[in-house]
């Protein structure tokens, strides 16, 4: 019987390594991941694939030497002598640690490069400001007007029946006179976006699959990300943090448009304040 559930384990381990020899796996680019529209967005998907397929060497190599150890003690009898491995139980501790730290480290080595690209390099100083505002449980994002400066936030002033979502005092700040505020998000195309991130109740994230932008909002924490989107069209910006009961129903889109496109957009919205 033993041996039997050994035979199994192989099999079993065989079959779930194919998808990772294939690069078949689920969300891999050949079987469905969305389309990468940004610049950063190749090292990510490399770095996916690194994680998929060291993953799977490990998780291969130990289902196989578990198939062994039971194969092998399936005949054991108590009071029958074995070999123990050296240092014992310690030594197995000792071993398995060194092992996953090892493979925990390689990955973080491995990413440096994609993670430090969105994390760790600065946005070059022309790059467009954007502020995202996060709440229950919707998303706004605001512009700033032709004088280029984001008026200051007044929370006091937050109020969602008149619509002042970033709580602009318009009168007595000359700089929020001109800001512009918007339900959805658009940006021109093969532009850098320094997004500016602020929640107003509690933890919420964007999240666009195309950008491989995936984003908390931290509530009392200013948080910023930058990229660029190099593909036009219209994508879907969701929470990925469960909020609440309207969690569901929290997104918006993101319009990558031509520069030309941008600036009659922006025009119009100007308009609309």
């Amino acid at each position: 019987m033993a041996k039997l559930v050994a035979v199994t384990i192989v099999v079993i381990a065989i079959l779930s390594a194919i998808p990772i020899i294939t690069h078949t796996w689920p969300g891999n680019i050949s079987v469905g991941l969305p389309q990468d529209i940004s610049t950063h967005g190749y090292l990510i998907d490399e770095q996916y694939a690194d994680t998929m397929i060291e993953a799977g060497v490990s998780f291969l190599a130990s289902q196989l030497l578990l198939a062994y150890f039971i194969w092998r003690f399936s005949s054991y009898k108590p009071g029958d002598k074995i070999k123990k491995f050296p240092g014992g139980a310690t030594g197995l501790v000792v071993a398995a640690f060194l092992l996953v730290g090892t493979e925990v480290l390689a990955l973080g080595v491995f990413g440096t490069k994609a993670w430090g690209s969105v994390y760790f390099t600065p946005p070059s100083p022309n790059a467009m400001a954007v502020q995202a505002q996060a709440g229950q449980f919707a998303f706004y994002f605001r512009y700033p007007g032709p004088d280029g400066t984001f008026g200051p936030i007044h929370p006091n002033l937050v109020s969602e029946a008149s619509a002042n979502f970033f709580g602009l005092d318009t009168t007595n700040d000359p700089d929020s006179k001109d800001d512009i505020v918007t339900a959805e998000m658009a940006i021109p195309v093969n532009r850098e976006i320094h997004l500016l991130m602020h929640s107003k109740d509690m933890g919420h994230s964007f999240y666009v699959p195309e950008l491989r932008i995936q984003q908390d909002f931290v509530p009392g924490l200013d948080v910023s990300v930058h990229f660029t989107a190099t593909k036009i069209g219209k994508y879907e910006i969701v929470c990925t943090q469960l909020c609440g009961l309207g969690h569901y129903n929290m997104k918006a889109y993101l319009e990558v448009m031509s520069q030309e496109d941008f600036d009659k957009w922006l025009k119009q919205q100007a308009a609309l304040q």
